[in-house]
């Protein structure tokens, strides 16, 4: 296997962008990351994408990407794990470069998620259809079983979940490329809007649009377009039940901690290696399970970390420096490779007010569904 570098990146902001396209804004994303590189040729494109055919009423995305970058004829390839898509399509042009399949490959994601469709139909294709989805159980509703679950087992608070939206709300508030650049209080999260008992509006990440994309390239081949090469140490992925009825507890996510011992072994490095992380916060109780199952705290103790600093901008293991899905926005199919986009200015010092002292191991960790699927990276400054 050959190593791997991230060289380059570009992104589109975060939010409701009317008066873009699908292709526009993925376009937007993949020349920047190009120009940023610096690089004299694409040998392949992977665009993460759950469900540009029920927002927008586009399939056959590598092909449209492809065409509208004017880069006929390379082959372009469309990669679908629900909201783990971007994680997913990094992973597909990660393996095919160490492979020594290609030298340079683009991989993107992108999603344009408020042009009509309904979202929340939309997004529950990712559930189980016949025992979730039918019975009228959607995203909101699993997590909120899932926080009851963690609340009643651990101990888990009301206050300690909306610590992750107040913490991520500030970290956010300094990404120019975030949906919601405003702080919130604690008290604002929680007199927000009931969604599904005991998760509120602000402990949701929002509707968005947005792209991303990034260029990854052998490290022997990264040496002629840059002198910071960003190496990727590990690449991993699992699966787990796709319906919460069939896990053993609703409080452990098995496809997170699965993937998580098979990247750490991959990297040689153990939990406390790792200098700070991007997790896939798509509600805040899913930021405190996926700390836990990450090795980061004992479990039952995430919420308890939060609330104590642990994981803030100078605390022993920031999360989500970004913003995280809550705060720089959620666009699905872009979320893996934004993350990821945050792991490299991280780790190249270019993160600015957000700027974690130092930075040298970062985890990305994208998930699907209510946790079916998950896929981590873990980069290094080298």
């Amino acid at each position: 296997m050959k190593d791997v570098a991230v060289i380059g990146i570009g992104m589109t902001k975060f939010g409701e962008l009317w008066n873009q396209s699908l292709r526009d804004i993925f376009v937007e994303a993949a020349l920047k990351a190009i120009e940023n590189s610096k690089v004299d040729h694409i040998d392949s494109i992977y665009v993460g994408t759950m469900s540009s055919g029920l927002f927008v009423g586009q399939e056959h995305i590598g092909a449209v990407m492809t065409d509208y970058l004017g880069m006929n004829p390379i082959p372009a390839t469309r990669v679908e794990s629900a909201c783990a898509s971007g994680g997913a399509a990094f992973r597909q042009a990660y393996l095919e470069i160490a492979s020594g399949q290609s030298e340079i490959v683009l991989a993107g994601g992108v999603e344009k998620m408020t042009d009509g469709a309904d979202v929340t139909e939309s997004l529950a294709t990712a559930a189980d259809q016949e025992y979730e989805v039918y019975n009228g159980v959607t995203f909101p509703g699993l997590y909120a079983m899932i926080a009851r679950a963690h609340m009643h087992q651990f101990g888990t608070t009301r206050e300690q979940l909306a610590a992750v939206a107040v913490k991520n709300h500030k970290n956010g508030s300094m990404n120019p490329n975030a949906q919601f650049r405003s702080q919130v209080s604690l008290e604002q999260v929680m007199k927000s809007t009931m969604v599904a008992d005991p998760l509120r509006l602000l402990d949701c990440s929002p509707v968005s649009d947005g792209a991303a994309a990034v260029i990854l390239c052998s490290m022997d081949a990264a040496k002629k377009f840059t002198n910071n090469p960003i190496k990727v140490i590990a690449s991993a992925q699992a699966s787990d039940t796709i319906t919460l009825h069939s896990r053993e507890s609703l409080t452990t996510l098995k496809a997170v901690s699965a993937a998580a011992v098979k990247a750490y072994k991959q990297a040689g490095i153990k939990p406390a290696d790792i200098n700070f992380a991007e997790a896939h916060d798509c509600f805040t109780i899913a930021e405190i399970v996926i700390t836990e199952e990450l090795g980061f705290f004992e479990k039952g103790k995430g919420g308890a970390a939060v609330e104590q600093g642990l994981t803030s901008l100078n605390g022993k293991i920031p999360i989500n420096s970004s913003g995280g899905l809550k705060s720089k926005g959620h666009p699905v199919g872009a979320t893996g490779i934004a993350q990821i986009i945050e792991l490299y200015e991280q780790l190249t010092g270019k993160a600015g007010d957000r700027q974690v002292n130092n930075a040298r191991i970062g985890l990305a960790q994208n998930m699907g569904g209510s946790g079916a699927s998950c896929i981590i990276h873990i980069l290094e400054a080298i």
